[in-house]
Formats: structure tokens, C-alpha cells, sequence
């Protein structure tokens, strides 16, 4: 299957005119949804989404996927129907972005994160700095751990122009959550295609890893795991600075037990690339530093110049953005072919895809060069 068909996603309409799509392709989760409900906000694009999530053990919208629905149509007023657990279709009518203060609460263990990925490009075409107060899980299983969010993605996001702060009010743990977290956006006048900036890797300068245990957890598990992120870095890259932290979180800060690991690199022409994982019942400590390590010298040693999980994060940016955006990779995740069709369903953005050795891969994206309907160019 080719990782981006020739022909355009054929657009179709419900009879009250909002554009259909098809919630059970490709990647066939969650994801669909933020990136459909993100575009839809932003571009004013009327939405009917249909076999949510069809193809996975309990179908139809979690609540995770509810919170996140609910937070959209809280920043454009939209109006949003059929939208309940285990519902298998939407729809979302949106209105003008608004500005102010917003809060969602997953009121489980629901990532954070996933939260801040449909949310925060809507904020960007805002008229004003917004807050998000969003509450739930921030360091969770199958997402990014809200410290990937803000090492990782953010720095990486920035070369787009997009601006945010994050500020980690209290962390929350499976099953739990209970974590708090409040982002503050900054409105853009439109986002700046990326080219050379995600093109070129550079040398390895600097790695920086944080192991952390939480609750009554004891406190001299995140030594073990630093040791053993500490190995596998120093057998690949021996002339690498590495700088850890281990820590318990002080009591109070956190809700629930929580172990695991982040581990970020840096090069030499601005890159930055992250590995995570978390603690499973019953496993030694030490098998997340391992896991986490061996996830970031995957992402380094295919050579590109982000890893998989800001690949598909990205392609929202580079689908808005005024030109043209470029980024250098390992093969197209599914997620992030998912997040492709969706932008070419829903938008003119042009993406190409051109392999190069080592199996990775440069993605290029004509973007539509969306404008802040309140700013002006210039600003």
C-alpha cells in the first residue's frame, strides 16, 4: 500500500450538508477524531463522523475521546449532537474561535496530552492568550507523557511558529488521574512552513533523561532506572554529554503510583528526539529506563530528524503553514498516514513522500496557509 495514495480522498456530504468521514480508517482511533474536530474548528468546516473507533474491542467514542470532542466545541462555540459514551458518530457544527479561559476534565486517567493535541492548533487563530486548564492523566500508557509534550514537541513545534506554555500543576497517575495541568496558547497571525529546520540531523551534541516514582512507591527505583538508561546510552554514544535526574515526586504533587522514564536528545542543528515508557506491575524498574533508551536510540539510529511520535503531531502544523514544510523520518507511522488523509480530505494541503537510504523518508507539504482572522499579517 503506498504510505500516500495518488488519488484525494473523495469528499462526501450528509444531508444536512457536513462533510462525512470515515472514523474506521487506517489508524482507525482517536486520532481521527482530534485531527477532524481540530480542522474542523479551525477552517469552520462543518463534520459528521461515522464508525468511530469501529474496529477496536469496545467501538465508539471513550471517555478520553468525549472530553476532547466537548473541549473543541467549547473553543468555537460549536454546536455538537450524538456526542455520548460509546456513541459510534458525531456530528460538530463550529462557530468563531473564542478566547478566554477553558477547562476539560477527562475524570479518569484520560491523557492530558491528547487533550493539548486537538486543542492548542485551535488556540493558535484565537484573538487573545488563552488558558486550557486541563485535568486527567499526564503520564499515561499508549500517549505522550506530558513531559514529552513539553521537551519534545514544543521546541520542535516552535519552528512553525507556534507558542505555548506548560504548567504542570500536579501529576496524575493511572488508574487515578487526578493530574492537573494548565497550557497557556499565544495567538499567531498563521503558521511559517518548516523546511530546513527538520531536514538536516547534525551531530548527537547532548542527552537529557528524567526517571521518576511516585505515591508509595520506594524511592530508590529512578536511581535503577538512570543506571540503565545511563548503559545503553554510554555503549552507543560513549562521547555523548548525559545528564539525568532521578527523583520521587514530593508528596502532594502527584496522585496515584507512578514509575517510568523520559529521555530527550539534542543536535547540533536543533533537533530534538524523545524516548519514553512507563512502569508495569509487577516488572523491575529498571525495564523502563531500558525501554524508554531503547526507544529513543531507535528514533536516533533511523537517522532522521524527528521521532515517531512528533511525526504524526506535525502534520497539522505542516497542513496549515504558509509553504512549504519538509521533514526528514523513519517510514510514515500509521498515525501518521492517518493524519495525512485527514488533512487531504479535509484541506488542498499537498503531501509527497520521496524515500531516501536507510529507510527513511522526506515528507514534503505544500500548506494552505490558513490566517488568523482576528490578526493581521503584520502584527
Amino acid at each position: 500500500m503506498e504510505a500516500i495514495p495518488r488519488e484525494r480522498p473523495k469528499q462526501e456530504f450528509d444531508s444536512s450538508g457536513r462533510l462525512l468521514i470515515d472514523g474506521g480508517v487506517l489508524e482507525g482511533g482517536g486520532q481521527i477524531l482530534r485531527n477532524a474536530a481540530a480542522l474542523s474548528c479551525i477552517l469552520g468546516i462543518p463534520i459528521h463522523v461515522t464508525n468511530i473507533r469501529a474496529g477496536r474491542d469496545n467501538p465508539g467514542l471513550r471517555p478520553q475521546h468525549l472530553s476532547g470532542l466537548e473541549l473543541i466545541a467549547k473553543l468555537c462555540g460549536g454546536k455538537l449532537e450524538k456526542c455520548a459514551v460509546g456513541s459510534c458518530e458525531i456530528t460538530l457544527d463550529p462557530g468563531p474561535i473564542l478566547s478566554g479561559e477553558f477547562v476539560a476534565d477527562t475524570k479518569t486517567a484520560g491523557s492530558i496530552c491528547l487533550l493539548m493535541q486537538a486543542a492548542l492548533p485551535c488556540l493558535l487563530f484565537s484573538a487573545s492568550e488563552c488558558s486550557l486548564r486541563l485535568k486527567g492523566g499526564t503520564n499515561c500508557d499508549m500517549a505522550p507523557q506530558i513531559d514529552y509534550t513539553a521537551m519534545v514537541f514544543k521546541p520542535v513545534a516552535e519552528k512553525f511558529g507556534m507558542r505555548f506554555d506548560v504548567d504542570i500543576r500536579r501529576r496524575g497517575y493511572y488508574p487515578k488521574g487526578g493530574g492537573e495541568v494548565v497550557v497557556t496558547s499565544y495567538p499567531t497571525p498563521g503558521l511559517i512552513g518548516v523546511k530546513d529546520g527538520l531536514t538536516v540531523r547534525g551531530e548527537l551534541v547532548r542527552i537529557y533523561s528524567r526517571a521518576f516514582v511516585a505515591g508509595s512507591l520506594p524511592p530508590h527505583l529512578p536511581t535503577k532506572i538512570s543506571q540503565s538508561i545511563s548503559k545503553l546510552v554510554k555503549q552507543n554514544f560513549p562521547k555523548v554529554e548525559l545528564k539525568q535526574d532521578s527523583l520521587k515526586e514530593p508528596e502532594g504533587t502527584a496522585v496515584g503510583n507512578g514509575l517510568g522514564a523520559i529521555i530527550v536528545a539534542e543536535t547540533s542543528t536543533g533537533c530534538v528526539l524523545g524516548g519514553s515508557a512507563l512502569g508495569k506491575p509487577r516488572t523491575p524498574a529498571e525495564e523502563a529506563g531500558t525501554a524508554a533508551a531503547k526507544e529513543l536510540l531507535e528514533a536516533l539510529h533511523s537517522g532522521g530528524c524527528v521521532d515517531q511520535h512528533a511525526q504524526d503531531q506535525l502534520i497539522l502544523l505542516m497542513t496549515l503553514a504558509k509553504g512549504q514544510s519538509q521533514m526528514l523520518c523513519g517510514p510514515l507511522t500509521l498515525h501518521t498516514q492517518t493524519a495525512i488523509h485527514v488533512s487531504r480530505l479535509m484541506t488542498k494541503a499537498e503531501f509527497t513522500v520521496e524515500e531516501m537510504d536507510k529507510g527513511r523518508v522526506l515528507l514534503t507539504c505544500e500548506g494552505i496557509g490558513h490566517v488568523n482572522p482576528y490578526l493581521s499579517a503584520d502584527s
